[in-house]
C-alpha cells in the first residue's frame, strides 16, 4: 500500500487537475464574474467569452490532442463546470452543452472522418455545438420522439420534426443556429414498437434546419441561449450519420454519464459560492447586539450547508473518478451523484437567501441568480424522477453494489 494515500485530494487528484483549477479561478475572477450579472439580467448568450473557453483549451477538455483537445478525463470536466458555475452557471451551461453534450460525444462516437473535420473547429471555438434530443412533446422518453429521418435513393436523408429546449440552439439574438447540431431522429421502429433512433450531425446552412424560436423568460440560466429547432425536410448527407442506423441508444446512454457528472459539478460550484456568501454575511451582519451566526437558527443553515457540500464534494470527484469516457457502466452512480448534488445545491442557495434575508433576494448579491439557476439542474439532463427510476432498477439487478 503506498504510504501517501492520505494525501489525495480527490478533486485534485494530480498536478494537471490542480493547475487546471487554479487556472480556471483566476480565469473566473477576471473574465467571467465581471459579466455574470449583466448578461443574466440581459438575457444575453456572451459568445465572445465563449471563444476565449477555446483558447484555454476547455471547450474539448475531452477530446485527444490530435484534435485540438486537451485529452483530460472525467476529473478535468467536473473541475470545469464546478468552477465555472461557481461565478455563471449560465454561462457554464452553454460550455457544458458544447463541451459534453456535442464535442465529448463526437470524440468518443464519430469516426475518423468526422472527428478530422469538426473538432478542431468545435475545440477551438471557431463553431459552437449543441445536442438535440427533447421534442415540445417529448423528454425523458425519448424513445417517443417523433422527429424522423428517412433516406433516400440517392443515399441522403430527409429529416422532419421539432427540437425543443435545445441549449445553444441559436447563438445570438437574431436566430442564428448552432454551427453543428448532434441530431437525434427516428429511423425506424423495431418489432416491439419503440422507435430505433440515428444520430445526424447537423451543419449550419444545410437545407431545412433553422431556429424555430429563441425562448425567453426562463426562471434561471439566462445567459445561455435556448431554442427550439426546426427540421423542414432537412437534407443531410449520408457522411453525416454517426455510428450505424439505429445504435444511437448505446452512445446516447454512455454520453449521458459524464453529462450528469458536469451537472452535478455545476450544483458543487453554486453551493460552494452560496455557502460562502452566507458564512461571510453572518459575520457582517448584527442583530440584537451579536452578529448572526451567534444564533442557533443562522448556525443550522450554514452547519447543514457546509455538511451537504462536502458530500457533494466527495460523491462528484469519486463518481468522475470512476467514470470512464470510453465506456459505458457507471450509470448507478452518475445518476446518484446528480440527483444528490442538484438538490442539495438549490437547498444550500435557498439557505443562503434566508440568511442574508432582503440582501440575498436581489439579484446584486449574486445568490438569487444561483438559486434560479439550480432549479434547472433538476430537470435537465434527467429529471429527479428519472434518476430515482434508473437507481431502484439498477439496485435490483446489482443489490450486491450496496455492499461493496
Amino acid at each position: 500500500m503506498s504510504d501517501d494515500w492520505q494525501s489525495i485530494d480527490m478533486a485534485n487528484p494530480t498536478e494537471e487537475h490542480k493547475m487546471l483549477r487554479s487556472m480556471l479561478r483566476d480565469f473566473v475572477a477576471e473574465e467571467v464574474e465581471p459579466q455574470a450579472l449583466e448578461y443574466d439580467r440581459e438575457e444575453k448568450f456572451n459568445l465572445d467569452l465563449f471563444r476565449k473557453l477555446g483558447e484555454y483549451g476547455l471547450l474539448g477538455i475531452s477530446v485527444p490532442e490530435e484534435y485540438g483537445g486537451s485529452g483530460m478525463d472525467a476529473t478535468a470536466v467536473a473541475i470545469v463546470n464546478e468552477e465555472l458555475s461557481y461565478s455563471d452557471p449560465g454561462l457554464c451551461l452553454a460550455y457544458l452543452a458544447h463541451a459534453q453534450l456535442m464535442v465529448n460525444n463526437l470524440a468518443h462516437n464519430g469516426n475518423e472522418a468526422q472527428k478530422t473535420r469538426i473538432l478542431p473547429k468545435v475545440c477551438s471555438g471557431e463553431w459552437v455545438g449543441c445536442m438535440a434530443m427533447s421534442e415540445p412533446g417529448y423528454g425523458t422518453d425519448v424513445l417517443g420522439m417523433q422527429t424522423t429521418a428517412k433516406q433516400r435513393e440517392d443515399g441522403h436523408w430527409v429529416i422532419n420534426g421539432r427540437k425543443m429546449w435545445i441549449t445553444n440552439g441559436a447563438v445570438d439574438e437574431d436566430g442564428t443556429p448552432a454551427d453543428i447540431c448532434w441530431l437525434y431522429a427516428r429511423t425506424g421502429t423495431d418489432s416491439k414498437g419503440r422507435a430505433e433512433v440515428t444520430t445526424f450531425l447537423i451543419e449550419k446552412g444545410m437545407t431545412g434546419f433553422a431556429v424555430g424560436q429563441k425562448i425567453y423568460d426562463k426562471t434561471g440560466m439566462r445567459a445561455s441561449n435556448t431554442a427550439e429547432l426546426v427540421f423542414d425536410d432537412c437534407v443531410v448527407p449520408s457522411e453525416n450519420v454517426v455510428g450505424s442506423v439505429g445504435d444511437s441508444m448505446i452512445h446516447m446512454m454512455r454520453n449521458l454519464e459524464i453529462e450528469r457528472i458536469g451537472l452535478a459539478a455545476m450544483g458543487l460550484g453554486i453551493a460552494r459560492r452560496s455557502l460562502a456568501a452566507m458564512n461571510r454575511y453572518a459575520s457582517e451582519r448584527e442583530a440584537f447586539g451579536s452578529e448572526i451566526r451567534d444564533f442557533g437558527q443562522i448556525q443550522r443553515h450554514i452547519g447543514e450547508s457546509w455538511a451537504e457540500y462536502r458530500a457533494m464534494r466527495a460523491y462528484v470527484y469519486d463518481t468522475a473518478r470512476n467514470t470512464d469516457l470510453e465506456k459505458s457502466g457507471n450509470r448507478l452512480d452518475t445518476d446518484g451523484v446528480k440527483l444528490f448534488g442538484t438538490t442539495a445545491a438549490k437547498n444550500i442557495a435557498d439557505r443562503a437567501i434566508q440568511v442574508m434575508g432582503g440582501y440575498g433576494y436581489v439579484g446584486e448579491y449574486t445568490v438569487e441568480r444561483l438559486w434560479r439557476d439550480a432549479k434547472l439542474l433538476e430537470i435537465g439532463g434527467g429529471t429527479l424522477e428519472s434518476h430515482q427510476k434508473n437507481i431502484t432498477r439498477d439496485l435490483s439487478r446489482s443489490p450486491e453494489k450496496i455492499e461493496e
